[in-house]
């Protein structure tokens, strides 16, 4: 993609919308909607870049009650020809063709290759990448098992989405700051991958969500690490100029 002049592509990650309660993720959400329609002035391309909602099932013909202010903006983007790119996250893993049919938003499973303006971009969420986390690895394929969606699908969307809501707050990255602290390069997994891919292919860019901190960490001389934070506590958002990525907040 060849970003013209004067616009820009946008990175945001981890909303969490609908926790703690959607009551209480509201202002949050109000506050997303206000900088998508800010960015859209200038958007070449946005990337959600997963864990929008902080639980996300499509059954046939019902999707989770709620968001609508976030819905309806991504709809007036894309009917504006902004193309809007979503990754899914490992609250929303259970997403479709959803987004697709009704949003006319690419929706992408694992971490993709992007190239703007000869500027080389790895993406992706981040959740289960690099070494390590092997308890969670094992879990994602249990849920990202075919039957498993579909005995899950069996249950009343009353009681589905509402034991799923419950057991997605529990989540220790939405509701305790343990996993919410950097690490150190060599404890970071993401930085792990990030590495390891550099030594096997060059990209300028490897940008993630996930980890709900906002960092920027040199991969090589040549590449850096981008991971978004989040819009809990952070607010932050990437801004890639044509030139250059940078991590920005929003107020």
């Amino acid at each position: 993609m060849q970003i013209p002049k004067g616009k820009k592509v946008y990175f945001s990650s981890d909303n969490h919308l609908g926790a703690p309660t959607f009551e209480a993720s509201l202002p949050r959400e109000k506050k997303f909607v206000a900088w998508l329609d800010e960015v859209k002035k200038d958007a070449a391309a946005i990337f959600l870049l997963g864990d929008l909602f902080d639980f996300w099932f499509e059954y046939k013909t019902v999707v989770p009650k709620g968001f609508t202010r976030t819905l309806g903006k991504l709809a007036e983007i894309s009917d504006a020809g902004i193309p809007i790119y979503f990754f899914v996250g490992n609250h929303d893993l259970w997403m479709r063709d959803y987004f697709k049919t009704e949003l006319n938003i690419e929706v992408f499973y694992k971490p993709q290759n992007f190239t703007f303006n000869n500027k080389t971009f790895l993406i992706g969420h981040g959740d289960g990448l690099g070494p390590g986390d092997k308890g969670y690895k094992r879990m994602k394929k249990v849920f990202t098992n075919p039957f498993s969606k579909w005995l899950f699908g069996w249950l009343h969307p009353d009681i589905g989405v509402k034991l799923a809501q419950y057991m997605s707050v529990k989540n220790k990255l939405i509701s305790g700051d343990d996993d919410a602290k950097f690490l150190g390069e060599d404890q970071e997994w993401l930085v792990q991958y990030c590495k390891r891919k550099e030594s096997q292919e060059h990209r300028d860019y490897y940008v993630f969500g996930h980890r709900h901190l906002p960092l920027d960490i040199n991969v090589s001389e040549r590449s850096k690490y981008i991971n978004l934070g989040d819009w809990i506590q952070y607010y932050t958002y990437g801004e890639f100029d044509g030139e250059t990525l940078e991590l920005k907040t929003y107020k």
